[in-house]
């Protein structure tokens, strides 16, 4: 009876050995440590932090923090989630932002969501003008009764910051450019037009006119979509535009680029074999080059590359894009998997009624250089898909940004 007993409470306590020991291996599975905890969330995407700040504390503050988000930005850089942003030209109003990544074609909508900038009027004003974009905030121009107001917008996060207006110059500015500024921790919003040159530091929080260091006057280039820019051309540290060069005697077109570290203007030499009066023709990035897409009355789309950064002689032709759907066809960026992705302007009809009103200011045009739809190439220049998102023939603005974490230096206001 007494060797029953006894064999009855071993068992038991094995049994309760084995469930201390079940419980002690769980708790210790569940436990990680804090800096690997940072390096697992570093490596996620930016909507999935967003919705882990609501786990608990330790994680909305380390979420939250400025190092976590500009390190995570840094991580990112080489595998970067980019999006395109469509707002409608004319009221009502709609905003969407489309993965490039995510969407298994042009038309698949469960890749896009709606948004609301909620900070501002957004039904109000009479204009919205999709600028630029980078590190994940775009430049907003915003026009209402005449008014101009100015706002620095990201996305992913609802930070925001509205930019006072110049006290230097009040009259348009044939170009806008917004760029960072590494050496200074400094984020610059540029404004170019004829003489005149300055820059907005976000970090001052103030306006500042810069000397040119190039020959000015530089003009807005009516060829050209960079005169409104669809996507600002940010490559090797300069904002970069196309424009008409005034000489004595010639009036010819260049690479302007302003270089946001030593803050002056540089001249850049374009390809000689183009007649840049009868084409369309902007400036992107393709494969880690500077590049210029060129567009004439034809159905096609030539790709020239720089292959070496302001070296004339290192320009060649090494792409060329077939065009049946849409009057142009401007490239915007490519996706990790190689394939191209553009903007599609109107018809025949629609491009002569564009130029029609460029005789009004075109800050309060809501036809110019406004999208139809969207295209997507292979590699080798194959149309894969196309997709005329806008049925209304009312037009988008767009341009391509980079989901970020990051707020803005001084000032930051939250949506």
């Amino acid at each position: 009876m007494q060797c029953q007993e006894t064999t009855a409470v071993a068992e038991e306590e094995e049994k309760g050995g084995a469930l201390m020991e079940k419980k002690l291996k769980k708790k210790t599975l569940l436990f990680l440590p804090h800096e690997l905890i940072i390096q697992i969330l570093m490596r996620l995407p930016v909507k999935s932090l967003l919705r882990f700040k609501c786990v608990c504390k330790l994680w909305f503050s380390l979420i939250s923090n400025p190092h976590f988000a500009n390190s995570h930005f840094q991580l990112s850089s080489a595998t970067p989630t980019r999006r395109i942003l469509l707002m409608s030209s004319l009221l009502p109003r709609e905003s969407r932002s489309i993965d490039l990544e995510a969407a298994s074609s042009l038309d698949d909508y469960t890749a896009s969501v709606s948004l609301n900038p909620n900070f501002m009027p957004f039904q109000s004003y009479s204009h919205i003008e999709v600028k630029c974009s980078c590190r994940g905030f775009i430049l907003l121009h915003c026009y209402s009764q005449m008014m101009l107001n100015i706002y620095l917008w990201n996305p992913s996060t609802g930070f925001h910051k509205k930019i006072p207006l110049s006290p230097f110059v009040q009259h348009y500015h044939d170009f806008y450019g917004f760029g960072y500024d590494q050496s200074k921790d400094d984020y610059l919003l540029v404004s170019l037009s004829y003489h005149h040159l300055e820059v907005f530091s976000l970090r001052a929080n103030a306006w500042e006119e810069i000397v040119a260091t190039a020959r000015l006057p530089f003009g807005r280039d009516d060829s050209s979509a960079a005169a409104r820019p669809v996507v600002e051309l940010l490559f090797n540290g300069s904002i970069h535009w196309m424009a008409r060069c005034r000489d004595i005697y010639v009036i010819h077109t260049v690479i302007v680029a302003f270089h946001l570290t030593e803050r002056k203007l540089l001249e850049i030499p374009l390809p000689v074999d183009i007649n840049y009066n009868s084409s369309q023709c902007d400036l992107w990035v393709f494969k880690g080059f500077l590049s210029l897409w060129v567009s004439g009355y034809n159905t096609t789309v030539d790709i020239w590359v720089m292959k070496e950064y302001q070296v004339h002689s290192s320009w060649s032709k090494t792409l060329v894009l077939t065009n049946d759907f849409f009057h142009y066809i401007s490239p915007i960026c490519c996706t990790k998997r190689g394939d191209i992705i553009g903007k599609g302007g109107g018809t025949g009809t629609e491009r002569e009624f564009h130029l029609s009103l460029y005789t009004a200011p075109l800050e309060h045009n809501p036809y110019s250089h406004t999208a139809r739809g969207l295209v997507k190439y292979n590699d080798k220049g194959e149309l894969l898909d196309h997709n005329p998102y806008d049925h209304t023939a009312r037009g988008f603005h767009l341009t391509m940004y980079t989901e970020s974490l990051l707020s803005l230096p001084s000032d930051i206001e939250q949506a």
